[in-house]
């Protein structure tokens, strides 16, 4: 099931079902007003609206052509956005970036942060830079949107709690961060509002790519129309989302409606390519001294997508392009 929010001018949009060739949709507010209300009344409304999505693709139920640009984020706010830090290769090469050391738990605890959760970006919205020296970098990752998660929650029991998958441009200005972790209170400023893919897929839409709590599917990020990145969004996702379920958990309950986010897809394999410019730039450093490729800039344009076995866009394209507010 595939699954997506209009925006009709409410902060919160109309939840609407689209076919697995993403042509057309059906609106589910016969079912739940909007992705948060199904979400909160999931194991009831789940069935309605799988049974929709079949009426949908069997031609039974009135549709209308789906225009992306006429989307918001599945999710246009939510209560809670956390993001982990699961590839490995990604925390070593960031952390060479700005002189410093991984963690010592680099491999038995996982990293995450808490992000802005109240203004989400469009998939088609720009990316506001006010100053191109705060070094603004795109990250394309995979997210899971979670129902209710209890405190304690064990990884081995974690799956019943992811009930969609989606995909993340989680924005970061580079060149703020540094100050802000030497005040050795994390960062915030350095962390702009996130986007989202078009489309929310309940995990069993992608088969046999959903294994073990990750996404075995490639993720694939454009720059200015490049492509920069193919990255292989399985076998190197150290910690499973089922893992960082029980990692945030550990403390508190979680709400439905709530999103976690994998960190930016990572391959030790430089022949994939970067899904985000730090990356690369530290690439650069090691192996010619300094950094050449210069961040993002006002006019660039950012595209991150994952294809099916079949060549079919699963959940649509985020692209953005950085414009001066």
């Amino acid at each position: 099931m595939k699954l997506a929010t209009l925006n009709d001018g409410t902060r919160d949009g109309r939840l609407i079902v689209v076919k697995r060739d993403n042509s057309a949709y059906a609106f589910a507010t016969n079912v739940a007003l909007t992705l948060q209300a199904a979400l909160d009344q999931w194991d009831e409304l789940e069935p309605r609206l799988r049974a929709l999505a079949e009426e949908l693709e069997a031609g039974r139920v009135q549709s209308r052509p789906l225009d992306v640009s006429a989307l918001l984020s599945p999710l246009p706010r939510a209560y809670e956005w956390v993001d982990g830090s699961a590839y490995l290769n990604h925390v070593i090469l960031v952390r060479k970036a700005r002189n410093a050391e991984p963690p010592p738990t680099l491999k038995t605890d996982p990293l995450v942060y808490q992000g802005g959760s109240g203004t989400f970006l469009t998939p088609s919205q720009d990316l506001p830079l006010v100053d191109e020296a705060w070094g603004m970098d795109f990250e394309s990752e995979v997210a899971v949107i979670l129902g209710d998660v209890p405190l304690g929650a064990q990884a081995k029991d974690a799956e019943k709690y992811v009930k969609l998958v989606m995909l993340c441009n989680d924005v970061t200005l580079r060149n703020l961060i540094p100050n802000e972790l030497a005040k050795g209170f994390g960062f915030f400023q350095g962390k702009p509002s996130t986007a989202f893919s078009p489309f929310a897929l309940t995990p069993d839409e992608l088969g046999p790519a959903w294994k073990d709590g990750r996404v075995h599917l490639r993720l694939r990020s454009a720059l200015n129309g490049q492509v920069v990145g193919d990255t292989d969004a399985g076998p190197e996702m150290h910690f499973s989302f089922f893992e960082l379920i029980q990692h945030i958990a550990k403390t508190r309950a979680f709400t439905a409606g709530t999103i976690l986010g994998s960190g930016t897809v990572s391959n030790e394999d430089r022949e994939r390519g970067i899904s985000c410019l730090a990356e690369r730039r530290m690439i650069e450093t090691i192996e010619s001294g300094g950094p050449k490729t210069p961040f993002m800039k006002v006019g660039d344009i950012i595209d991150i997508e994952m294809f099916g076995p079949e060549g079919q866009s699963l959940f649509g394209r985020i692209s953005q392009k950085v414009v001066k507010p």
